[in-house]
């Protein structure tokens, strides 16, 4: 059948159409390759060339500035310092213990070294540079950058590493970095690959270890061309790094720097902290250690130094070191009572010197006995006959519970590594401890447990920093809850508005008379370490905890004495205070191991600690009693302390 003249028409229409979308896609491809072609035989003709030639191009990542750290006044406490390092990446060296031999020749490498380094090397990636030599001189890495053309492989590096210029100071808040480790990795679900770089480091304790994410930053990379001799041509491009974020802490450095120089050669540990808001203004943990010694890589010889002093100073006693509280205890008994109206402020106890349940003496420190006491005296004069009175009526589970409402037996959340969580005891608790124990120790609760526990023996335990915390909130009337970190980045954290600890108004006015006659009344346990400036005076309480057990017949013989104990059997003395009286803005905990008697060793230096703070310096001599002046004058002059005049501070205290 004939088409007729105009569907001939229309389809030749068609036909004209579609060849020339055709003929345009067509002509469009041409155009496409033929820019292409020009692109690579023109433009990116030299990078192809130098391919062809046998140079490759790597990746190499950048590490990123690790963040700062710094005091409450913006004094750094940890920092990035230059430094130079020597790398080598295994495929680009080829014959690895040729280049390393050649290396000799221009610095000092051992033979052991060497071999450590081909182990390592050998484990790496045969694209990861790993570091020969860290913190070069400028000599040698001018020695190396002259001679890399004869080694393949070898780069010379400017880096930067950490360094704690504030030394000892800081050492257990901030910790330290140190090299990552399988195990450190195998903690990690998706590991940064900054870690896996050889010799790569991460914060290991501290601060440095519980803020690693936001310190440590974010890796850049940079593109090299590598030649077939394994030397780097050029930088192709890259991509730089994130800087970590800057911390700014709560403590003040000069207060640390003091309260650590105070301690001395004591193991000991002191913890201030700011009333109103929280803040830790210091934390000291006696002795201390240097943390440049591990970032940059400890010896044996010095770890082995560190570990063998019996006053144990890589062991941060301000919050891992957990103690008995001895008679700093006796203000959470007294608050028990008062709370479930089994006493009065008024009532007197009588102390025969010893307290008789079920057969068994419980001694009073006072072998004649205080005879009738009330509230107020039995703190002033730290009388545990009264105490043991109030355990019978009151009971274990109250304490406890007052306790916790105090801050006691609870871990407390502030990034330094292994935090106490203490202990205040329970029946359930003992039930549970010694469900499985074969020693003999029975897990019933005894009615001598509660005794114990009512001047802080036994099974109670507290660490400087809980003990702190129990002081503010004594001290408050308020839950005052520690921090350590005031900002990260440019970013301040909130100040918590505490609750009311729900204690009654007078209940806490009672125990702090008490806490008041113990320093500044003539028969107060601490009165030797009164202040003279009313404007400063403070309220405290003693204590002293036993670390042996005193048999029938010594006690009956006459009690050693502490200064005829070797050091390990001595007690611990303790002394938690605060000030002002009359506006409480600090709180005190301090702990001296083995230091003897709580109101002759640890009274005299939280005092000084916490006028230093109150003064914000050194305090003038008339805050001390006229008798002390020439001895405190004698004791800050010997002390090694930081010269104000070269910090430089912005004082934002709340």
């Amino acid at each position: 059948m004939r088409r007729s003249p105009k569907d001939a028409i229309e389809s030749t229409r068609k036909i004209t159409r579609r060849g020339l979308m055709l003929g345009g896609l067509q002509a469009a491809m041409v155009t496409t390759l033929a820019l292409r072609m020009r692109s690579l035989q023109l433009e990116q003709a030299d990078q192809f060339r130098l391919l062809a030639d046998g140079n490759t191009v790597k990746i190499r990542l950048i590490p990123p500035a690790r963040g700062l750290i710094f005091d409450r006044n913006g004094i750094p406490i940890a920092e990035n310092m230059q430094n130079y390092r020597v790398t080598i990446t295994r495929d680009e060296a080829h014959d690895v213990p040729q280049v390393l031999a050649d290396l000799k020749k221009l610095i000092a490498l051992s033979d052991s070294e060497v071999e450590d380094l081909l182990r390592t090397i050998q484990r790496s990636g045969p694209s990861t540079p790993v570091i020969i030599r860290d913190r070069l001189s400028w000599d040698d890495l001018s020695k190396i950058a002259v001679n890399t053309p004869a080694l393949p492989g070898v780069e010379p590096v400017v880096g930067l590493s950490r360094a704690y210029p504030r030394g000892e100071d800081f050492a257990h808040v901030i910790g330290y970095v140190g090299s990552v480790s399988d195990y450190d990795l195998s903690k990690l679900e998706n590991p940064d690959p900054l870690l896996k770089e050889p010799k790569a480091q991460m914060g290991k304790s501290g601060v440095e270890s519980k803020f690693e994410q936001e310190l440590r930053g974010t890796a850049g990379a940079r593109r090299v061309e590598v030649n077939s001799a394994g030397r780097i041509m050029r930088e192709l491009g890259r991509t730089e790094a994130g800087p970590g974020e800057n911390l700014r802490l709560t403590i003040d450095y000069r207060l640390q720097n003091y309260a650590l120089k105070r301690l001395g050669d004591e193991s000991a540990a002191a913890v201030v902290i700011d009333v109103r808001n929280g803040d830790i203004m210091a934390i000291a943990s006696a002795p201390s250690f240097d943390p440049n010694l591990f970032a940059q890589g400890i010896s044996v010889k010095d770890y082995k130094i560190l570990l063998e002093d019996d006053h144990r100073p890589l062991a941060d006693k301000s919050v891992q070191g957990t103690y008995p509280p001895g008679s700093t205890y006796k203000m959470v008994t007294a608050l028990a009572a008062l709370e479930a109206g089994l006493i009065t402020p008024g009532e007197k106890i009588r102390c025969p010197g010893y307290h008789e349940v079920g057969g068994t003496r419980f001694h009073c420190w006072k072998r004649a006995g205080h005879g009738p006491v009330n509230l107020v005296q039995s703190l002033e004069q730290s009388c545990d006959v009264y105490y043991y009175e109030l355990s019978q009526r009151v009971g274990i589970e109250k304490m406890s519970e007052m306790a916790r409402r105090l801050g006691c037996g609870i871990r407390h959340d502030i990034p330094m590594s292994a935090v106490a969580e203490g202990l205040a005891p329970t029946k359930e608790w003992k039930a549970e401890r010694f469900a499985n124990d074969t020693s003999g120790q029975t897990k019933e609760w005894r009615i001598g447990d509660t005794v114990n526990a009512s001047i802080g023996q036994g099974y109670v335990l507290a660490s400087p920093l809980q003990l702190a915390v129990m002081t503010a909130r004594i001290a408050s009337g308020r839950e005052v809850t520690p921090r350590l970190v005031r900002a990260i980045g440019d970013k301040d954290i909130p100040i918590e508005q505490f609750t009311e600890l729900g204690i009654k108004p007078e209940n806490l006015e009672a125990v702090r008379a008490g806490m008041n006659a113990v320093v500044n009344s003539a028969h107060g346990t601490a009165k030797g370490s009164r202040v003279e400036a009313a404007e400063w005076r403070m309220a405290g309480k003693t204590g002293t905890s036993q670390v042996r057990n005193i048999s029938a017949a010594e006690r009956a013989r006459g009690v050693i004495s502490n200064a005829d104990l070797p050091w390990k059997r001595r007690d611990h003395a303790l002394f938690v205070s605060y000030a002002p009286v009359h506006d409480p803005q600090y709180a005190i905990a301090l702990v001296v191991e083995h230091g003897g008697g709580g109101s002759s060793v640890a009274a005299p230096l939280a005092r000084d600690i916490l006028l230093y703070a109150l003064a914000d310096g050194l305090p003038p001599l008339a805050a001390y009693p006229s008798s002390q002046r020439t001895r405190v004058k004698n004791i800050n002059s010997t002390l090694d302390l930081v010269d104000p005049e070269q910090v430089t501070t912005t004082k934002t205290r709340a």
